[in-house]
C-alpha cells in the first residue's frame, strides 16, 4: 500500500521536504485536492520533533494567560476534529490541576477553565471543568496533604508519531509518493517544470534526493514546501546558495523541550497539570500502563536538533516540580527513559521563551518575476497540524487553483469505526477473533484501529501470526509495519510505530534487526 517508489525521476506539482506532522499533513491535504505530490524525509517519519511532544491534543490552557485566544479556540476546535477523525489514537483524558495558593489565585483558574470550556464546541465525551476537594477526592490521594483544592477539566492524549504515519499513509492512498531515508541535497530553479499538463515555461524546482546508500533521485516540482521544522533555515540556506533565491530573513527561535518517564506514580487514567513557580506548567501523564510521563521543559537551544538531549538542569527542574506536589518524591535515579525535541518557534521579538507564540507562520516567496514558488513553515503544534495544512494549501491556491477544503470530515486510516467508538469496535473484534489475547487486541485497536483486520489477514490462531519477537510483538505486525508503514529498523518499530521500546529487551531488538535485514 505504501511501498516507496523505485523510480529515479519524478515530475510533481508539490515537493514537500520534511516528514514530520506538518509535512505529512500538507502532503495528505494536497494529494486529496488532486495534486501530484512527493514527500521526502532524510530519516524516518516523525523521527525528530513530531515524536518528542507531550503526546497531547489540547487547546493549550496556559496560552489564555498570554492572550492567545484565537490559537486556543482553533486548537480546541481541532481537538474535536481529531477526536472523530483519529479516534483509535486520540483519547479523552481528564486533567487534575491542584491549586497552590502561592501561585495563580483560584478565581483566575476558574475563569480560565470557564473560557476553556466555552471557546469552542465541546464533545459530550469531554466533560466540563469542575472544582475538586482534594482531601476527599481520589485525585488527591497521591498529592501532598496541604493541597486542599483543585480543578478537573478535559483534554486528549495522542500517539504523536502514529499521527504522522497515518497522514503519510492517507497521502499515499490518495496518490502521493512518500520517500523516507531520502535527503534533499540539491535544489535549483527550473524552467518549464512539472507534470504533464503544466503550462509551458512554468518556473519550478529541480531537487536532488540522496538515499543512505548513495542512490540519487531527481524531482521536478512546480512548488516546494519547506516543512523541515528546526531545519527550516538550513533548507532556506541551501536554496539561497544553489538557487539564488535571496537571503534568509525570517527569525527562528529553537526551543528544547524534554520529558522523562518514571515508574507509575499513582493509580487511575487521569493526568495532572502542575503549576510551577516560574509560571510554567508541568504535565504528569499515564504512559504505557506502567509509567508516568513528565514534561516539559523550555530551554533555548543552539546546535544540531538531532542531538538534543535532556540536561541535568532540566531533570532537576522536572523533579522539583513533581516533588512540590506529590507525596512520592522522585529523582534522576528513577528515570526509565527520557527524550528531547526542538520546537521551531517563529521569533515574534518576545524576550521570554514562555511568551513566544506557539502559532504557525508561513513565508511564501516566488510566483512572480520568473521565481518558483516556495512555502516555508515556522512553528505549529501537533493539535493544529490539520488546520495548518489546510491554511498552507489556501496560501498556495493562486498557484494550484482553488480546490475544496476536505480534511475536516475525513477519517485517517483505521479511524473509520462506527460512531468513532474504539471500545465498541474492540468488542466486535474480540468477538470475531476470540483466540486473540485481550491485551493484544486492545493494543492493536488503539494502534491500528480498523486496519487491525488487514494486519491479522486470514489468521485463525496465534500460530498464524508468526514469530514472537517478545514484548507482545509478533511477525504479522512487524511485516505489516515494514510493508505498509515505512519501518526499516528496530528503532522505527519499537519507538515510533508501537511504543514498545520501554518494555522490549535487547533480545527483541536483535531479533528484529535480524528479521529486517533478511527481508
Amino acid at each position: 500500500m505504501t511501498s516507496e517508489q523505485p523510480a529515479s525521476h519524478h515530475d510533481v506539482d508539490l515537493l514537500v521536504v520534511g516528514g514530520g506532522i506538518n509535512g505529512a499533513g500538507i502532503a495528505r491535504d494536497a494529494a486529496g485536492r488532486g495534486l501530484k505530490v512527493l514527500l521526502c524525509e532524510r530519516g524516518d517519519l516523525a523521527q525528530a520533533t513530531s515524536s518528542a511532544s507531550s503526546k497531547l491534543v489540547h487547546g493549550g490552557l496556559r496560552y489564555l494567560e498570554h492572550g492567545e485566544f484565537r490559537l486556543v479556540r482553533e486548537a480546541l476546535a481541532e481537538r474535536e476534529v481529531l477526536l472523530n477523525n483519529a479516534a483509535h489514537i486520540v483519547h479523552p483524558m481528564r486533567f487534575v490541576l491542584p491549586h497552590d495558593r502561592h501561585l495563580r489565585p483560584a478565581w483566575m483558574l476558574r475563569l480560565g477553565l470557564f473560557l476553556y470550556d466555552h471557546l469552542a464546541r465541546r464533545s459530550p465525551r469531554l466533560p466540563g471543568a469542575r472544582r475538586l476537594a482534594l482531601r476527599s477526592d481520589p485525585a488527591g490521594v497521591p498529592l501532598r496533604a496541604d493541597l486542599a483544592t483543585g480543578f478537573a477539566y478535559s483534554d486528549c492524549s495522542v500517539d504523536d508519531a502514529r499521527l504522522v504515519v497515518l497522514n503519510a499513509m492517507d497521502a499515499c492512498e490518495r496518490g502521493a509518493t512518500v520517500l523516507t531515508r531520502h535527503e534533499c541535497v540539491g535544489l535549483r530553479r527550473l524552467e518549464g517544470c512539472g507534470p504533464p499538463g503544466a503550462e509551458p515555461g512554468t518556473p519550478g524546482w529541480r531537487a536532488r534526493l540522496r538515499t543512505l546508500e548513495g542512490r540519487e533521485v531527481t524531482v521536478n516540482a512546480r512548488i516546494l514546501v519547506n516543512a523541515t521544522g528546526p531545519w527550516v533555515h538550513a533548507l532556506q540556506s541551501l536554496i539561497a546558495s544553489q538557487a539564488g533565491m535571496g537571503p534568509v530573513t525570517n527569525k527562528l527561535r529553537l526551543v528544547k523541550g524534554s520529558h522523562f518517564t518514571v515508574p507509575r506514580l499513582y493509580e487511575g487514567e487521569h493526568a495532572y497539570i502542575l503549576q510551577n513557580d516560574d509560571r510554567r506548567i508541568v504535565f504528569v501523564i499515564p504512559y504505557q500502563d506502567r509509567y508516568s510521563l513528565i514534561g516539559t521543559t523550555e530551554v533555548a537551544f543552539d546546535g544540531d536538533p538531532s542531538q538534543a538531549r535532556i540536561s541535568p538542569e532540566e531533570t532537576d527542574y522536572l523533579c522539583r516540580a513533581v516533588n512540590r506536589y506529590f507525596k512520592q518524591q522522585i529523582s534522576a535515579r528513577d528515570i526509565a527513559w527520557s527524550y528531547s525535541g526542538v520546537r521551531p518557534l517563529y521569533d515574534d521579538a518576545q524576550g521570554d521563551l514562555s511568551t513566544v507564540t506557539r502559532d504557525y507562520v508561513f513565508d511564501v516567496r516566488g510566483g512572480r518575476g520568473g521565481e518558483p514558488v516556495l512555502l516555508s513553515v515556522f512553528g505549529g503544534k501537533i493539535t493544529t497540524y490539520r488546520q495548518l495544512a489546510q491554511h498552507a494549501m489556501q496560501k498556495l491556491a493562486p498557484y494550484t487553483g482553488r480546490r475544496e477544503d476536505w480534511t475536516a470530515s475525513a477519517p485517517l486510516p483505521g479511524a473509520n469505526m462506527p460512531g468513532a467508538d474504539p471500545a465498541a469496535y474492540l468488542a466486535a473484534l474480540q468477538d470475531r477473533y476470540r483466540w486473540l489475547p485481550p491485551a493484544l487486541a486492545h493494543r492493536y485497536v488503539h494502534t491500528y484501529g480498523t486496519l487491525t483486520e488487514l494486519l491479522l489477514g486470514a489468521a485463525q490462531g496465534m500460530a498464524d501470526l508468526g514469530e514472537d519477537f517478545g514484548a507482545g510483538l509478533l511477525e504479522a505486525e512487524v511485516r505489516w509495519l515494514a510493508e505498509n508503514e515505512w519501518a526499516r529498523s528496530a528503532e522505527d518499530i519499537l519507538w515510533r510505530r508501537t511504543r514498545l521500546g520501554l518494555v522490549a529487551g535487547e533480545q527483541t531488538l536483535e531479533r528484529l534487526d535480524q528479521w529486517l535485514a533478511a527481508r
